[in-house]
């Protein structure tokens, strides 16, 4: 290992004996007492020596037997180090690219943030370019959310949606100005391509045509239909339920951006537990979504584009979240914003009993999007049990401790 103290935390002292690495409180950590010798020892953590040079180092500063080490392992099991050459074969390739690398090493910063053991940060990334994602719908949300997904790294989207761009459709960071008139899924490929800071050398499988695909990690609902975003249909997420696929539902519907519920299927509330629920507080919810979906439609939508945006980058974080382990928040919630007041809030969707999904009978598990860990796989499927990321908090002899 050739350990660098995560440069995405900010270092400080917070007096002549305890140094602090971090700003925000939730990634904050503290280490002291520390005396000179081991401070001027913790500038050489930049990722160029590896351990024998280090050691080496330790000896020119006097510093005593096996503090080397020490300071180096409670730096990794308090999560403050990363490993500038760790991560794999695969790790080493992706640096090899260095353009490739230059896009995306703010989000290589971030990942270190959310990662632990030296070398998992670049590990993440090099696993989100295995993966397949299906965005359905391009429109000011789908096209800027397919677009952001490609950008993080993530393999390939696969972006399915009819008719032709229309000028309503134009939004930056989504489909451009020159697409109008052209086939709305085929210039929203086109736009996804070209925010790909690179691809895997590896071939992948020509996309089948079924959504319902288990191939795919994630699959994004984003309808450009209004009704659609408000009352998801349960017939359209059959083939999904039925391959056993992860569903995020996203879109803008009457001046409100909604984010969720990523479905889990069998385990966590889906479209249909949504619809049953709501019958059963609103007798007549069944009857409006009738007249909903066979009245007259409107020629243009409301969908406000800085909403549209905003909606779009949470959306997209909720499913890179997914994507790397991560259980978000928008499992079994639907996140909500309205215009004017802007203010996020979340609407538990339970599994219902009377739903054909099988999830109240299973029982929804508990989760925390600060501790769960839950893995996408290439099949689309994940394990039933959980994988808890340790929470680390190095306290050794009184000499590390967390910062509140």
């Amino acid at each position: 290992m050739h350990p660098v103290v995560k440069p995405a935390l900010r270092r400080g002292w917070r007096d002549l004996n305890t140094v602090q690495f971090g700003m925000t409180p939730a990634h904050a950590l503290t280490l002291g007492p520390v005396d000179t010798a081991t401070g001027s020892f913790l500038e050489l953590l930049n990722g160029t020596r590896g351990p024998a040079l280090l050691r080496e180092e330790g000896r020119r500063m006097d510093l005593p037997e096996g503090h080397v080490d020490q300071v180096v392992e409670r730096l990794a099991r308090a999560g403050l180090l990363d490993d500038s050459r760790g991560g794999g074969p695969e790790a080493e390739a992706l640096r090899e690219k260095k353009e490739v690398l230059d896009r995306l090493r703010p989000d290589l910063a971030s990942l270190s943030l959310t990662t632990s053991a030296p070398g998992d940060a670049i590990r993440h990334l090099v696993a989100r370019r295995a993966l397949r994602v299906r965005v359905k719908g391009a429109g000011r949300v789908g096209a800027v959310l397919s677009c952001l997904l490609s950008g993080a790294g993530v393999g390939e989207i696969d972006v399915r949606d009819g008719g032709r761009v229309e000028p309503w459709d134009v939004a930056p960071g989504g489909l451009p100005a020159e697409a109008v008139g052209d086939r709305r899924d085929e210039s929203a490929r086109r736009v996804v391509r070209r925010a790909a800071p690179g691809r895997p050398s590896r071939r992948r499988p020509t996309t089948p045509p079924d959504e319902g695909d288990p191939g795919f990690s994630l699959v994004v609902v984003a309808p450009r239909d209004d009704v659609a975003v408000h009352a998801p249909d349960p017939a359209t997420a059959e083939p999904l339920m039925a391959s056993g696929t992860p569903h995020l539902y996203v879109g803008v519907v009457e001046g409100t951006g909604v984010v969720g519920p990523l479905v889990l299927p069998g385990e966590t509330g889906c479209a249909g537990c949504l619809h049953a629920d709501r019958t059963d507080r609103d007798p007549a919810w069944p009857r409006l979504v009738a007249q909903w979906r066979s009245g007259g439609q409107r020629q243009v939508r409301p969908c406000d584009l800085t909403l549209a945006t905003a909606v779009a980058g949470l959306a997209a974080a909720h499913a890179l979240a997914f994507l790397d382990g991560r259980t978000p928040s928008s499992v079994g919630e639907r996140w909500e914003v309205s215009l004017p007041g802007l203010r996020w809030r979340t609407r538990t969707v339970r599994a219902h009993p009377a739903c054909p999904c099988g999830a109240a009978a299973k029982g929804e598990p508990e989760h925390t999007p600060e501790d769960g860990d839950r893995r996408a796989t290439m099949a689309g499927q994940w394990p039933s049990a959980e994988v808890r990321r340790e929470a680390v908090t190095a306290r050794s002899a009184g000499t590390w401790r967390a910062h509140v």
